[in-house]
Parts: C-alpha cells; structure tokens; sequence
C-alpha cells in the first residue's frame, strides 16, 4: 500500500513539473494572465505535490516513543499547506484581473495556436492524473493524496474556463482573458475551501460521520455487553482510533471479561479494518443479579474465599451465612478481623438490619509436598473405604483410590458411584459422611477428597503422575 502511495505521488511530481514548465512559457509569450494563472496553480501543485511525496514516506512510519498513534498525520499537515498556498494564489490573480479589467492600462494578449494546445494538453493530463490519484487515495485512505486528486481536478476545469477565455480573445473580446482568470481563482478558491475543511477536520480530531454510531451498533450485538457508555473515534492518516467504554455485569469472571474484549475487537475489524480500539470495561450492577451473586462479588472484591453460601429470606429481614477461608497461620484475632470488614461489607450492601453470619475456616495450602504411599497402605485404605461405602446407603463402587503422604499427614483420593437420579445435596452428604467416618477410623489421614459419578457412566480415565 505505501508503494503504491509513492508511486502516484512520483507521478504527479512529474506531471506538475511538466503542465507548470509549458503554461509559464506559452503565458509569458502570450501575455494571457489566465495562462499565467494556470502556471501559478501548477505551480502550487508542484510544490503541493512534492510536499505530498515527503509526507506520505513520513507517514508510513510506525508508532515510536514519540507519536503513539503513528505519524499519519503528517499528511494533514501537508494538505493544510497546500491549502494555504492555493488561497495565495487566488488573491494575487484576483488582484491582477481586476487590475487589468478596471486600470487604464491595456494588456495585449496573443491566442496562439500553442497556446490552445498547452491548455488542450492540460485539460487531457489533469483529467486522467485526478481519476488516477482518487483511485488510489480511495484505496489507501491517504488524505495527501486526495489533496493532490482535488488539485488536478480543479485545474481541469479551471483550464477549460481558460481554453473558452482564449477563443474570446480570437475573437476580439480583450477583457475575456481577465475574466477567464477571475473563474480561474474562484475554482483555485472553491478547490482550497473543501481540502481545508476536511483537513481541518483531521487535525482537530472531529470524529468521522457515522462511526461512533456504526461502531456503537456492532458492539452492542457482542454477547455479555450490557451497554455501550462511550465511543471515541479519531482519524489519523488512513488509520482509525477507537476509543470504547462499555458495561458488563460485574459477576462476569475475569477471564470472561477478557473474552468480551477479545470479541468486541473481533467484531468491529471484521467491518472496519482499518480500526485500532482501546476498550475499558466497567462493571454494573444489574437487577436480575441474586443475593448469592451479590456476595460472591463483595468477597472477591476483597480477594476472599467464600463457600458454603446459605440465603435466607425470614419474614422481616434477610439472613447470610458463609464458610470463609483464610489463611491457617494466621491468628485468630487478625482472621476474625477480616471476617468482621466481610460481614460489614455485606450489611452496606444489603442494609444494617441483614443478618450475617461467618464460619471461618483454615485456606487449603498451595503446593504442598508429598510422594505415593505404599502400596500395602492404599490397599488398606481402599479396603476401608470400601467397607464403610457398602453399609452407607446411596455410595457404592468405590475406585481410583489414591493415597499420598504429606508433611501434614495423609490425603486420600478417590472415585464413587451414585444413583444419578440423587440430587446434589444428597450425594453431597453421603460422600461427607463416608470420608468423617475415614477419618475416624485412620487419625493419620489430613484430608479426603471424594469424586462422585453417577452410576452407568463412563468411567474417567485416572492418571498417575
């Protein structure tokens, strides 16, 4: 793309250097000020057009420490003073055209044959040269280049006002060449107004028409966003900045979270390529959420763990009990503080008059070191469980019984089966009961994890490490 950018850009240099050369020196001969004019504004051209080449190589750089949003402005910066120099132009071929319209001294201008035929030549290569820069401005998004496309395009028609002034000068009519100079500087001033409105649209970061709201509609058709709170947009070079705020439910997971931002950009440059966005989510709390959800959220705002959460709705007051996990070296005094700061944080919530409870219990330790016990062990141990499994009600087919030895004592694995028609909180309690009753049975057991599955299933592979 920036190949092909340098490349049109080259060849409007070429093509200015060639229109200007020809229409000064059929001017000059000639006397015709509408010719000079022409001269003037390819003039302007060749150096708009040179500046152009330099500010699209510099605005094909990246980013760096200095322009975070690249350098594609520069290019603004280039149509800005083209547009200077075509109003500068415009006002000195209006001073001279009225100078000569209304002074009293004649200007004898020639309509020679070259003349006709540099400004007929013009017409031709302003015509292609503008077909052939907005083409390749629309296919790159270069603002310099549009610039030179309108510059090429205003010079054809103006050298056509140019072309109809001379045939008035072979026929006798002096005045038609000032007047031809006149259409001249109002095409050159109409030309410099609408490249300076848009470039000054760029410049000042006016958002492009329809962008925030087309992009608003595609986010708010991502799953999970529950509104859409701002959208910021800014051009630069052929680049677009977005800039998003949106809401999400604030029991989403982190990881969920990630997600939505992940599919927000997914969605808005499958349409918009050209976009780079920058998304902030913000949490909300919605009407739908449970009282449950709402204090999952108070714990893990505060980084706690929190099991076991038990909600009830008496008659005048509402009452939340909860299993708290914190560290098991931590003195008591400083762990019922933090179970205290919980429980005040669930009555700001909730209102004073909640009724919050507090079951505080020692946090599972993290890496804990440990080998396979002996196999005498664990077949002992498997047997027990076994044992307790088959007088214990719903439990049974007891398997992948594992065993390791920890400096804290044993901690037992294992797998059972259970009528799956059961619901949770009866096989929940079943598998409690049996692994209390492992435990008071063998004192050197730490901990028992039991797995249960409902009987018919496939079973799980088990892997050893």
């Amino acid at each position: 793309m920036q190949d092909t950018k340098k490349r049109a850009a080259l060849l409007s240099i070429f093509a200015s250097a060639g229109l200007t050369a020809a229409k000064g020196i059929v001017g000059l001969y000639s006397g015709s000020l509408a010719i000079l004019s022409e001269a003037g504004h390819s003039l302007i051209d060749l150096v708009a057009t040179v500046i152009t080449y330099f500010a699209v190589r510099l605005s094909g750089k990246p980013a760096d420490e200095e322009h975070h949003y690249g350098h594609g402005k520069v290019e603004s910066v280039a149509a800005l003073i083209a547009t200077a120099l075509l109003f500068l132009l415009s006002a000195i071929v209006i001073w001279e055209a009225g100078r000569r319209l209304f002074g009293e001294e004649g200007h004898r201008v020639e309509a020679t044959i070259w003349a006709f035929a540099v400004i007929a030549v013009s017409i031709v290569v302003d015509y292609f040269r503008a077909r052939a820069l907005y083409r390749v401005a629309g296919e790159t998004s270069s603002e310099a280049l549009e610039a030179d496309a309108l510059h090429f395009g205003s010079d054809m028609w103006s050298s056509l006002a140019v072309f109809i002034g001379l045939g008035g000068v072979a026929l006798g009519f002096g005045w038609a060449d000032s007047v031809a100079a006149l259409v001249v500087a109002v095409f050159v001033c109409i030309a410099g107004w609408r490249l300076g409105r848009r470039t000054i649209d760029t410049l000042t970061d006016t958002a492009p028409a329809g962008a925030a709201q087309r992009i608003s509609g595609i986010v708010r058709r991502v799953k999970d966003v529950v509104a859409v709170e701002r959208v910021r947009v800014r051009a630069v070079g052929g680049k677009l900045f977005v800039e998003l705020s949106v809401a999400v439910s604030r029991t989403l997971p982190l990881d969920r979270v990630s997600a939505v931002e992940a599919e927000i950009r997914k969605a808005i440059r499958s349409a918009m390529p050209e976009t780079e966005v920058t998304i902030t989510t913000r949490p909300r709390a919605l009407d739908d959420e449970t009282v449950m959800e709402r204090v999952m959220v108070i714990a893990r705002n505060r980084a706690l763990a929190v099991h076991h959460v038990t909600v009830q709705h008496l008659e005048d007051r509402l009452a939340v009990s909860l299993d708290l996990e914190v560290d098991g070296s931590l003195p008591l005094g400083k762990a019922h503080e933090i179970a205290d700061a919980l429980e005040d944080a669930i009555r700001d919530e909730f209102g004073g008059e909640v009724e919050v409870e507090t079951h505080i219990e020692p946090l599972q330790s993290d890496g804990v070191s440990g080998r396979d016990a002996s196999l005498e062990q664990q077949a002992a141990i498997a047997a027990t469980l076994r044992e307790l499994a088959s007088s214990d009600g719903p439990i049974r087919d007891v398997h992948a019984v594992r065993v390791r030895e920890t400096p804290r004592g044993l901690v037992v694995n294992f797998h059972c089966r259970a009528d799956p028609a059961l619901s949770v909180e009866e096989v929940h309690a079943a598998v409690d009961a049996l692994e209390r009753r492992l435990r008071q049975i063998r004192r050197q057991i730490h901990r028992v994890i039991g797995h249960a599955e409902p009987a018919g299933a496939t079973e799980r592979e088990t892997r050893r490490p």
